[in-house]
């Protein structure tokens, strides 16, 4: 009769997978998904806008877009952006445009409740 020897062992337990996503990665990822959101207006930015006849071209919509997501990676919350022809609130936290001026008006005015300002 032939002897079998058992030697004791521990069982093999397959290590899960595990991913590792670093957070520079991640962020990147966010921005990128960010980035391809549309700056929303709202409904008042949007009649402030047509009644003091200011024009904001697409290129210039994109510049704001992608400052106000750089903006939001940084903590800020509201923003006064100002390009040449206006200023404008925004919300970075929802990418809304809140309310809209044109730019000379904006210059007597006192902004509160903003952290953050765009000069475009």
């Amino acid at each position: 009769m032939d002897r079998i020897q058992f030697f004791p062992h521990t069982p093999l337990i397959p290590a899960k997978k595990q991913t590792v996503v670093s957070t520079e990665r991640q962020s990147f990822r966010d921005a990128l998904a960010e980035a391809g959101q549309v700056l929303k207006i709202s409904k008042h930015a949007q009649q402030r806008l047509q009644e003091r006849n200011i024009h904001i071209n697409d290129e210039q919509w994109a510049v704001i877009g992608q400052k106000i997501v750089e903006a939001k990676q940084k903590g800020v919350r509201d923003s006064l952006v100002i390009t040449d022809e206006a200023a404008l609130i925004v919300s970075a936290v929802n990418q809304t445009v809140i309310t809209a001026m044109h730019r000379e008006e904006a210059q007597s005015q006192l902004f509160t409740n903003i952290n953050g300002a765009i000069i475009i």
